[in-house]
């Protein structure tokens, strides 16, 4: 009878031999997937979350819109509260132009008016004049020939009759001549007459201002004003255009009034009244205005001395006439009113 031998359950360990860890029973079980090595794994049903992740896209822009819609609104603030400002100091400019030169527009208009035409021809005088100075006067020097001295010898006794000047303000011998102009002033204007005759009509109170004028005062003297200096620059214009067929190119009208404004009046005065341009006044034309009085009597003085005549007209703003003005032959000073005097003052 065999006896049956039962195997070991684990293999047997050699009599001084270690098992390894692999080959022991005790060992657990390792999975190659590292388990049981210390590295853990997520739990079942666990979410992993990515790291910096965006915000959603439409609460950037609402974001941006917000911040731009703010500063709109703060300028739009700004530019209401500067638009306010600028109508109240507009509505403040206005009411101070209001309060400053309420009913004073027209004066001073016609006072930039009267001072423009007396600079500009004044400047246009300067020039005419400094184009007709002569730098060096050249002397000639003629041999009179035998014939001249004859023609001089014959001429010398006519001489006195020819130099009325000394005369000159005594009309008595004028006087037909003189009235006839006036008559002829008096009637229909002649729009359409020369330079230097009167194109406009004289009224019978100035007709008889000019008769005495001439016949009664000599040409020297004082007459009440017209009420205005537009009718005294007429009457003056008819004196000049008599005076102007008495004596031709022999004597100048000098006119003296205290401001620019006063001379402007005067000049378009008498360029209405006698067909003038501003050639026709000027330091060596037929008018010449003056603010001063000194200025006039060295102008009237050095006339003179060539053997002119002047021919002087006083405003009737001048409240006094110089002295040194009555030695001359033709002066005519218009005397104004008070109450013409107040108004001129407060125009000016």
């Amino acid at each position: 009878m065999t006896e049956s031998r039962s195997l070991p359950d684990s293999p047997t360990p050699l009599d001084g031999v270690p098992l390894s860890p692999a080959e022991s029973p005790e060992a657990p079980e390792q999975n190659q997937t590292g388990e049981g090595m210390g590295i853990d794994e997520p739990a079942a049903g666990q979410e992993t979350s990515v790291a910096g992740e965006p915000e959603p896209l439409d609460e950037t822009l609402e974001t941006l819109l917000t911040l731009a819609l703010q500063d709109l609104t703060e300028r739009r603030s700004g530019l209401e509260e500067e638009i306010r400002q600028l109508e109240r100091r507009r509505e403040q400019i206005q009411r101070e132009i209001g309060s400053s030169f309420s009913g004073q527009s027209d004066a001073i208009a016609r006072r930039l008016k009267g001072f423009q035409d007396y600079l500009v021809g004044a400047l246009q005088d300067l020039v005419v004049a400094a184009e007709q100075v002569e730098l060096v006067a050249q002397p000639l020097v003629v041999q009179p020939s035998p014939l001249d001295q004859v023609a001089a010898a014959s001429a010398t006794p006519e001489a006195p009759a020819a130099a009325p000047v000394a005369a000159a303000g005594l009309f008595s011998q004028d006087d037909a001549l003189i009235r006839s102009r006036l008559d002829r002033y008096s009637g229909q204007p002649d729009f359409y007459a020369d330079p230097w005759t009167l194109r406009r009509t004289l009224e019978a109170a100035q007709a008889a201002l000019l008769e005495d004028w001439f016949l009664n005062q000599g040409g020297r003297g004082a007459q009440a004003s017209a009420g205005s200096r537009s009718r005294n620059a007429l009457i003056a214009g008819a004196a000049v255009s008599i005076l102007g067929e008495l004596y031709g190119e022999r004597f100048q009208t000098l006119v003296l009034a205290g401001q620019p404004e006063r001379l402007g009046e005067w000049r378009r005065g008498l360029q209405d009244c006698l067909g003038l341009g501003r050639e026709d006044f000027g330091p060596n034309s037929g008018i010449v205005l003056f603010e001063r009085a000194d200025a006039l009597i060295e102008r009237a003085d050095r006339l003179e001395e060539r053997g002119e005549l002047p021919f002087i007209v006083i405003d009737a703003a001048e409240r006094v006439v110089e002295v040194p003005i009555l030695q001359f032959p033709l002066w005519l000073a218009f005397a104004a009113g008070p109450g013409e005097l107040v108004d001129d003052e407060l125009t000016y």
